[in-house]
C-alpha cells in the first residue's frame, strides 16, 4: 500500500505543476496579446458573441441614420431654438454652420468611430476621418459648404413650389436631416473619386518611370 503511494506522489505532483505551467502561459499570452500575434478571426465568427437584436443594419446605413440624426437635432435646436432671438438671418446661419461643425467633429465622426467593427471601418463614411487639431476648423468649413449647398437646394424647391401656386417649404429638422447628408454623401463620395484618380496616376507614373 506503501508503495502504491510512493508510486502515485510522484504522478499527482507532476499533473499539479503541469497545471500551473498551462494557467501560468494562458495569463502570459493574454498580456503580451496584440493584433500582430492574435489569430485572425472571422466576422461571421464574432458575429456570434454579440448581443443586442437580431435585426442588424449594414454600417452604411448606420452611418447614413446617425449623420441625418444629428443633422436634423441641430437644426432643432439651434436654428430653431435660436430663431427667436437672433433676427439676422445670417448671423443664425452662423451660428447654425459652426454648431453643425462642431458636432460633426466631437459627436457624430466620433460615434462613427466607436460603431465600427474595424478601427478604420467607417472611415469611408467622413470627410474628415482623422482625428487632428485641424479637422476641427476644417469639419466647421466643411459645414458651412454643405449648409450653403442646402439653403440653396431649399430655395431652388420653394421657387418651383411657388411657381406651381403652392405654399414654401419650411425648413424642418428631419427634412433638412435627409438633404444635409445627402449633399455630404455626395461630397465624400466625389472625395473619393477624386483621390483614385490620383493614385491610378501615380501608379501609372511609376509603371512608366525608365528609373
Amino acid at each position: 500500500m506503501a508503495r502504491r503511494n510512493q508510486r502515485a506522489a510522484p504522478e499527482e505532483s507532476r499533473t499539479t505543476a503541469d497545471y500551473y505551467r498551462l494557467h501560468t502561459k494562458a495569463v502570459s499570452d493574454l498580456v503580451e496579446a496584440d493584433e500582430s500575434n492574435s489569430p485572425v478571426v472571422s466576422r461571421e465568427e464574432l458575429n456570434k458573441y454579440r448581443s443586442g437584436p437580431k435585426l442588424r443594419l449594414a454600417d452604411g446605413v448606420k452611418a447614413i441614420l446617425i449623420k441625418m440624426w444629428f443633422a436634423g437635432s441641430v437644426c432643432f435646436f439651434i436654428f430653431w431654438g435660436l430663431s427667436a432671438y437672433i433676427s439676422a438671418r445670417l448671423d443664425l446661419l452662423l451660428v447654425f454652420g459652426v454648431a453643425l461643425g462642431i458636432v460633426t467633429d466631437i459627436l457624430t465622426n466620433n460615434i462613427l468611430h466607436n460603431f465600427a467593427e474595424t478601427p478604420d471601418g467607417n472611415d469611408r463614411w467622413m470627410m474628415f476621418p482623422q482625428k487632428r487639431y485641424i479637422t476641427f476648423f476644417l469639419n466647421i468649413l466643411y459645414a458651412f459648404l454643405l449648409l450653403v449647398c442646402t439653403d440653396y437646394l431649399y430655395t431652388l424647391i420653394n421657387l418651383a413650389l411657388v411657381s406651381l401656386g403652392g405654399s414654401v417649404l419650411g425648413v424642418g429638422p428631419i427634412l433638412f436631416g435627409v438633404f444635409y447628408t445627402a449633399f455630404d454623401l455626395l461630397f465624400i463620395k466625389l472625395k473619393r473619386v477624386f483621390l483614385a484618380i490620383v493614385s491610378d496616376a501615380k501608379n501609372n507614373a511609376k509603371r512608366h518611370d525608365p528609373t
